[in-house]
């Protein structure tokens, strides 16, 4: 009888969860058609197109020489929205402008994100193929980060972010093959698969290799940790033995371990969402996770930008500081500032008769973005307030240069008029 109630509510909680993945992900594909666009590319691999969806920086411009880091996310289909949500509120103080890419998981999922064949699972059969973790990891390292770094201004700086069996993916990334990626973030993964095997194994190998330049955040579900048992809380989880609880006690197991282990530099953090189902937490995982992840480009000393009595002097040391940080945990050269910071705080110092301070933002804009004719316009515009038209034009011609617009050009037209 205790094992028919099992296989049961398996069942339930299986189809619960298939029927909800489905309706988001055609939902949300509809939505994705909105904020990105739909590429593919021919998978040797598995000798079929496989669908991705890409969203640019608004900065973006094929024909400049700036390349993004690239957040790539599994279940696109279903994910991708809420990612697009985080990332466009945390733009600037909080992330880098950055290429989305979201993987479509919508067929073969199991397969393809599962680490190892098993048969039964919570006391039903597994129907699905399983395992094939290691063939959706081999599209990912030699045909997709290969085609996207190809047809995008991309930077070897990754980020990869899984949800359930897309999370115990990422997890498996993060322990076998973490060349590919900088940053994890795994959503309530199933590290209860095949009785704890990936889990066993990340234990050992957090304990002996190194894990220095790698970031990994993991979140836990809470609202319902027993599949129907409401008196199994997080305060009491790790005594319960059954299967039911297996899940939630996976998570915990790893988490706690990961902590303790300082001697593999693995920048670690995960988090408990008491009142989050294993549906509804990616969202707010997604959004503590990627601030936890670049918690390093949160600008540091906003005031002081923000202060008129900070000199030109003291800017320019900030400046140079913040450029070194982000050097050092990116591993390649990027600017102090996204493009928008050096234009927003150049106009509020131009209104404020900061005109050094506001000549300064200007300038880095042009420096750090040499090929942005807003950078050019900007400048052109502070010239204007000046009343020296000969720099004013000169930067003008140069915005008209890059973007070819009607409106650089009648602007151009204007300025030669009141020299």
């Amino acid at each position: 009888m205790f094992k028919k109630r099992l296989t049961i509510l398996s069942i339930i909680l299986c189809f619960s969860l298939i029927q909800l993945s489905f309706a988001q992900t055609s939902k949300n594909e509809l939505y994705l058609k909105q904020i990105a666009s739909i590429d593919s590319l021919f998978s040797n691999t598995f000798q079929k197109h496989k669908q991705i969806w890409v969203q640019l920086p608004e900065n973006y411009n094929q024909n400049s020489s700036m390349k993004f880091p690239v957040i790539f996310i599994l279940d696109g289909g279903a994910l991708m929205n809420s990612l697009e949500t985080v990332y466009d509120n945390y733009l600037g103080h909080y992330l880098p402008n950055m290429i989305l890419v979201g993987i479509s998981n919508s067929t073969n999922r199991t397969r393809d994100l599962t680490t190892s064949k098993i048969k039964m699972r919570r006391g039903i059969e597994m129907d699905q193929n399983t395992g094939g973790a290691d063939k959706f990891t081999q599209f990912i390292e030699k045909e997709l980060i290969p085609y996207i770094d190809s047809n995008y201004r991309t930077t070897p700086y990754r980020t990869l972010i899984g949800h359930s069996y897309g999370g115990l993916f990422t997890i498996n990334m993060l322990i076998n093959h973490n060349h590919l990626f900088n940053n994890y973030i795994a959503i309530d993964p199933s590290l209860d698969w095949d009785n704890q095997k990936l889990l066993k194994q990340a234990k050992t190998k957090l304990s002996l290799e190194n894990f220095k330049g790698k970031s990994l955040f993991v979140s836990l579900a809470a609202e319902q940790l027993h599949m129907w048992n409401e008196k199994v809380t997080i305060d009491n989880i790790m005594e319960d033995t059954s299967e039911f609880s297996l899940f939630g006690r996976s998570i915990i197991e790893l988490s706690n371990f990961a902590t303790s282990q300082k001697q593999n530099e693995l920048k670690f953090s995960w988090k408990v969402y008491p009142e989050d189902l294993h549906g509804t937490v990616p969202l707010p995982s997604m959004r503590d996770g990627l601030v936890f992840l670049f918690d390093w480009f949160q600008f540091k000393n906003p005031p002081k930008y923000n202060n008129p009595k900070t000199t030109v002097v003291e800017l320019e040391k900030l400046l140079f500081e913040q450029e070194k940080i982000y050097t050092v945990n990116f591993g390649y050269a990027f600017p102090p500032m996204i493009e928008e910071l050096f234009t927003g705080y150049g106009y509020m110092n131009m209104q404020m008769g900061k005109n050094k301070k506001a000549k300064l933002f200007f300038e880095k804009g042009i420096k750090y973005y040499p090929k942005s004719a807003n950078a050019y316009d900007s400048m052109a515009e502070f010239y204007e307030t000046q009343k020296d038209y000969s720099n004013a034009i000169k930067n003008m011609k140069k915005a008209f240069e890059l973007s070819g617009s009607k409106t650089h050009k009648d602007r151009l037209e204007k300025l030669q008029a009141k020299n």
